[in-house]
């Protein structure tokens, strides 16, 4: 399976119970893109593990859950009007977890190894006024 937003390499993993509300259709599997790491829901059984997420990069969290937490959160990001308060709710579980999103979004837009599906300044922008 390739991503439906840049054609990368995906990650096909389970959603746990706690991150399914965050995503459109509540998904129990999700593709994790390895080039732009959007979400995407997929239907079927996972192949990977949230593991693999955080092993994507070293500016993830290394915490299996909160690194697909941030992979969520920059999907989400995509699209600030249709998802507002999911993103609000999201940020507070992936600060809860000890992790600043926005720093996170900062580092991973400066990834090499990523090539995010968005603006990561001009979303930054956004954000902090949506999150004010």
């Amino acid at each position: 399976m390739q991503c439906p937003e840049c054609d990368g390499d995906v990650l096909v993993v389970a959603v746990p119970d706690e991150l399914r509300g965050y995503l459109p259709s509540d998904p129990d599997t999700v593709a994790v893109c390895e080039r732009c790491l959007t979400t995407t829901p997929v239907d079927g059984p996972a192949t990977d593990d949230a593991a693999a997420v955080a092993a994507l990069s070293t500016e993830l969290p290394s915490a299996p859950e909160t690194a697909l937490s941030v992979a969520v959160f920059v999907t989400l990001c995509g699209s600030l009007a249709l998802h507002r308060a999911e993103i609000e709710k999201l940020v507070s579980r992936i600060e809860h977890a000890g992790v600043d999103p926005l720093s996170a979004l900062d580092r991973l837009g400066a990834d090499p190894a990523f090539d995010l599906a968005l603006d990561v300044e001009r979303r930054r922008t956004q954000l902090t006024q949506l999150l004010d």
